[in-house]
């Protein structure tokens, strides 16, 4: 069996590359990096290692690697003749992906083998997203191709090794893709599959990437260096589980989730971002807050729809304003926010990057906490 997979970076080879390896495919990365690439085409395996003590390394071989930028030829034919082709490159960049997965497709014979393509990013709709890119740059052809959308959970942080291919990753990981559509299932080990990913998505949005991208925020508020040290302090571990339980209760509301199932994920979540061996560094983490104050992402959306159901969401707007405070020079979306909060406001920047209106019930929610740890920042100055 053969696998394309877009992104050679920590999680693609250390979640969907080696998982793909584990469920015997040949996996060939495509990525304009070269530095991998060419180590990948010369070593043709790499470890991949685990942030816990007493678990082995795991050697993932039967790999190649393609320069997407020297080679685009090669990789529309290896799309040809593939199998599966999966992403991970991130929500904005499947629009550069496309192109190339549309020509390997319409390479492709309407007699061929069935072709699964799944997005793995932290998105809701990966999967349907880049089948709208790829029918805009020429569509599929005559392909047996499947789009299932997927949620992927597994925290890789930052990290530089002498070995350009070797990862470490924790030892939990979750990949959930959606049979809805399917006539059969690509064969993948460590999947679960579901009916509707549509309650998976958002309880992984809701409660991984609400609670990472809080702790990152109010972590930085006091100086904390990685996620661990944040959640060693209570003040940040308090909003952290406050805000989960916000969500949580939204979550169960919607899709009928178990209350106490909830909360032990819950408290399995915050343990994962614990673990002292991951050193994930809040400046990871809290990069590119404009997505993540997105009107339909982690924070905002599950927000606003308490608010509608009646429920004020005080940690989630404690979380959103140290979002819109979190200052990072070397990081193009938070340089963004802070020259328009200074130029035109806090209440044009939350109309704007926010979509939330300045009479809105979350908007003065926001606006509280946000002058509030303006003033707390300004005393401690003075």
């Amino acid at each position: 069996m053969k696998a394309v997979h877009f992104g050679a970076g920590n999680i693609g080879r250390g979640f969907i590359g080696l998982l793909l390896n584990q469920s015997g495919y040949e996996v060939t990365f495509v990525d304009i990096n070269d530095t991998v690439i060419q180590a990948l085409e010369e070593k043709r395996h790499y470890e991949v290692g685990f942030a816990e003590e007493g678990v082995a390394n795991v050697v993932v071989d039967r790999v190649r690697g393609v320069n997407s930028l020297k080679e685009p030829e090669r990789v529309a034919a290896l799309i040809a003749e593939a199998d599966l082709v999966t992403t991970a490159v991130g929500p904005s960049l499947l629009s550069k992906v496309a192109p190339l997965i549309s020509e390997g497709l319409r390479a492709r014979e309407v007699e061929d083998a069935p072709v699964y393509v799944i997005a793995c990013e932290n998105m809701i709709g990966g999967s349907a997203a880049l089948r709208q890119e790829v029918e805009a740059c020429g569509g599929i052809g005559e392909a047996n191709a499947y789009f299932p959308n997927a949620a992927v959970d597994r925290i890789v942080p930052l990290q530089q090794h002498e070995d350009p291919l070797f990862v470490e990753v924790e030892t939990f990981h979750e990949w959930v893709i959606e049979t809805a559509g399917l006539t059969e299932r690509p064969p993948i080990q460590g999947v679960t599959w579901v009916d509707e990913i549509g309650p998976y998505i958002e309880r992984k949005l809701f409660t991984v990437n609400t609670g990472h991208a809080i702790a990152s925020y109010i972590g930085s508020l006091f100086g904390k260096g990685t996620i661990d040290e944040a959640l060693k302090d209570r003040r940040v571990r308090q909003v952290v589980q406050g805000a989960l339980y916000e969500t949580g209760w939204l979550l169960l509301e919607k899709y009928g989730f178990e209350a106490k199932e909830h909360s032990q994920y819950i408290q399995k979540i915050i343990k994962r971002f614990e673990n002292p061996k991951l050193k994930d560094e809040v400046s990871r983490v809290a990069r590119s807050p404009i997505r993540k104050l997105g009107p339909s992402d982690r924070l905002v959306k599950p927000a606003r729809e308490l608010v509608d159901n009646g429920i004020e969401p005080n940690e989630l707007a404690y979380g959103i304003a140290a979002a819109l405070n979190y200052y990072n020079p070397e990081d193009s979306e938070s340089s963004e926010l802070y020259i328009s909060i200074e130029e035109s406001g806090i209440v044009s920047t939350v109309e704007k990057y926010l979509q939330l209106n300045e009479g809105d019930p979350l908007t003065k929610l926001i606006l509280e906490q946000y002058h509030l740890i303006r003033n707390q920042e300004e005393a401690s100055v003075s």
